[in-house]
């Protein structure tokens, strides 16, 4: 189960658990070894550890540099799926939504070692999976997000039907397309809930890589991702 510490990924293993057609064996989380935290997510380790713990799962990580090229993510990424299936895993689950593009990735990436992809949510409205997210009881707070998209106003604040009400027009229910990250510190899955602090929050931006195949901007004057998000920086009690 691939596992980012955030509500899609949490809703995803929630839905496999209830099927009951797969024996979940690990959750796996790529970490950026510079710092100790959660990609894209920068949740410190230790309340991953803490959260997983709740969970009752075992836990693999995948450590990346702090400054990662394309062909180095891929080049660890199937070492560790590799090791992996060695260990005996056939399925790797995912929590994505509809962005065809990385889907797609994902599943060559997989096929050429032999692992089948699974994807419990796609496709699914994703203002109804928001809606299955807080009925079943999870509780998350948004982590990191966009400042272009939501702003400082969004950032360290719970998931709940406020929240829905409140995010501007454009922007996913689910933050599928990158406008917010969340942690998820209780629910269902959890024997108890995750204690922590909300500390600072911080404006965090970005640059594109020096090289073409490393980066999502289409030309120098051109950004096809945000650039710059509020971080808000979680302390574990």
């Amino acid at each position: 189960m691939n596992w980012s510490s955030g509500k899609d990924s949490c809703l995803a293993l929630y839905r496999i658990l209830q099927e009951d057609t797969y024996d979940v064996g690990t959750l796996v989380t790529t970490m950026n070894d510079e710092v100790g935290r959660v990609s894209m997510h920068g949740l410190p380790k230790q309340l991953l550890f803490e959260q997983v713990k709740q969970i009752g799962l075992p836990l693999h990580t995948i450590n990346l540099p702090g400054v990662v090229s394309m062909e180095q993510y891929g080049m660890i990424m199937n070492q560790h799926v590799q090791q992996l299936k060695n260990d005996g895993y056939t399925h790797a689950v995912f929590g994505d939504i509809f962005l065809e593009d990385l889907k797609a990735y994902r599943e060559e990436q997989l096929n050429t070692l032999g692992v089948k992809a699974v994807f419990p949510l796609w496709k699914n409205d994703t203002k109804s999976l928001m809606r299955e997210f807080i009925d079943a009881g999870f509780k998350a707070i948004t982590v990191s997000v966009s400042d272009k998209k939501l702003g400082k106003d969004f950032i360290g604040r719970l998931v709940d039907d406020q929240f829905l009400k409140d995010l501007p027009e454009g922007v996913d229910p689910c933050g599928e397309n990158g406008e917010f990250h969340t942690f998820v510190f209780d629910g269902p899955v959890f024997k108890d809930p995750v204690s922590f602090s909300i500390g600072e929050k911080i404006l965090r931006s970005y640059k594109p890589s020096e090289k073409e195949e490393d980066n999502c901007f289409r030309d120098e004057d051109e950004v096809t991702w945000d650039s710059s998000f509020w971080f808000c920086e979680l302390i574990p009690d």
